[in-house]
């Protein structure tokens, strides 16, 4: 019965995207972070890794969190030290030091969302990630992206962990495809059901991008089944890239997993 009443509440909160407005998003696999490699190669979110991605005709997945001056850089954590060896927050930076600073083993910087949208130029599908931090604001980066996207008419889908931004773009910037990213994260309790529900009808979104660990389980699925578009996260071996071209829509990939969609999608 509670699963009837989910599943009835899904169609009314979260109804699926309309014929035509997703059509682009399932057509492409997605270079997560770029097309990157650990392992000397370019960096992730990098413009390196912009550049093979778009060489290798893949969408693009990347990060964007908030400069101290309200810009929106690409970059995935929100301390610097991981990728630039230079302590403190992207946060307390401006756009203009955060745009000189090198990225460690690259001879790239860390790029603004405007600079990639100039390098894409429509030539692959983009996916933004949203970076909110736990209990912040959502309002100032998601400005920021919008006005970075003003004027850009290449296909772009924005998404976001929190439930927030995908209701602040259906409110502000209705045009723009938006997603809703989600993890079970071995959470299988009622309690963790009902609020991956309460997320969805929140966000009310055009797209999921699902935890590639839990994309066979039920939620995913039933959205899936009923038309909402399934991309799925991070496919980064062959037997996840396997699991993803059956169960999801599009994959989010890299390393090896990369490879093997790419096989696959020159064999096809």
């Amino acid at each position: 019965m509670l699963f009837l009443l989910f599943a009835l509440f899904d169609r009314w909160f979260a109804p699926s995207p309309p014929a035509g407005r997703c059509d682009w998003l399932t057509g492409s696999a997605y270079a997560h972070r770029g097309r990157h490699d650990r392992d000397g190669g370019a960096v992730e979110n990098s413009t390196s890794a912009f550049a093979a991605a778009i060489a290798a005709g893949l969408g693009i997945e990347c990060d964007v969190q908030l400069s101290r001056d309200g810009q929106a850089m690409v970059y995935h954590d929100e301390d610097l030290a991981r990728l630039t060896g230079r302590e403190g927050l992207l946060a307390d930076e401006t756009a203009a030091t955060l745009s000189l600073l090198p990225l460690t083993g690259s001879g790239d910087a860390i790029p603004t969302l405007a600079s990639l949208l100039s390098q894409v130029a429509g030539q692959v599908p983009l996916l933004i990630e949203i970076k909110i931090a736990r209990g912040g604001r959502v309002a100032p980066l998601c400005l920021a992206v919008r006005r970075a996207l003003e004027g850009y008419s290449g296909p772009v889908a924005v998404m976001s962990f929190d439930p927030r931004v995908s209701a602040w773009f259906r409110r502000f910037a209705p045009h723009r495809v938006r997603g809703l990213v989600m993890t079970e994260a071995s959470w299988r309790t009622l309690g963790a059901k009902a609020r991956r529900h309460v997320a969805l009808w929140r966000a009310r979104p055009d797209f999921l991008a699902y935890d590639i660990d839990d994309i066979g389980g039920s939620f995913a699925q039933g959205q899936r089944r009923r038309g909402i578009p399934l991309l799925t996260w991070t496919v980064d071996n062959p037997s996840r890239a396997a699991r993803a071209m059956t169960r999801a829509d599009a994959p989010i990939a890299e390393g090896q997993g990369l490879v093997t969609v790419l096989a696959e999608r020159a064999r096809a």
